[in-house]
């Protein structure tokens, strides 16, 4: 007996795997369709998940800035020095020249008072506009800056109070 003799034919029996997949595959089909005709459908699923999730991540609170009740009171220039110039001015914190001190006021008297009023306005240096505090309005900048200029050696005019 030759080696080419005990070669044996190719197994021709069906796998087993054949068949499993054949039924799994039909079983995925049959499974389809009765979701597909008896579920409800997707379209009606997505908006009430997407509300759940919105509903979920929401923040626990909300802050809602009301806009201020009264109207604009206004100050004159000793009420602005007092309550919101001398923070630094009667210190001189953050080198802001100090009330009644002519040497510091010197230089910046020598400016003008228009140049004055605009640095107040819009800030200089380390000092903020309107000396930090936006609901000043231009008038009562400027009588305050008065106030200061001449209680340390010049000689500005008020300004005139406007019509209303």
């Amino acid at each position: 007996m030759s080696n080419q003799d005990n070669h044996s034919a190719p197994h021709s029996a069906p796998s087993t795997l054949q068949p499993l997949i054949v039924i799994l595959g039909l079983l995925l089909a049959v499974g389809f369709l009765i979701a597909l005709f008896t579920g409800k459908p997707v379209t009606e699923e997505v908006p009430a998940a997407v509300a759940k999730v919105t509903e979920a991540v929401a923040p626990v609170a909300a802050v809602a800035v009301a806009e201020p009740v009264t109207a604009h009171v206004a100050r004159t220039g000793d009420e602005v020095v007092k309550g919101v110039c001398a923070m630094c001015h009667a210190a001189g914190l953050m080198n802001a020249p100090t009330i009644g001190n002519a040497e510091q006021w010197a230089p910046r008297i020598a400016q003008g008072y228009d140049t004055i009023v605009k640095n107040a306005i819009n800030g200089v240096r380390s000092m903020p506009a309107r000396g930090g505090n936006p609901d000043l309005t231009d008038a009562e900048v400027a009588e305050a800056v008065v106030i200061m200029a001449n209680a340390s050696g010049a000689n500005f005019e008020l300004p005139k109070a406007e019509a209303k």
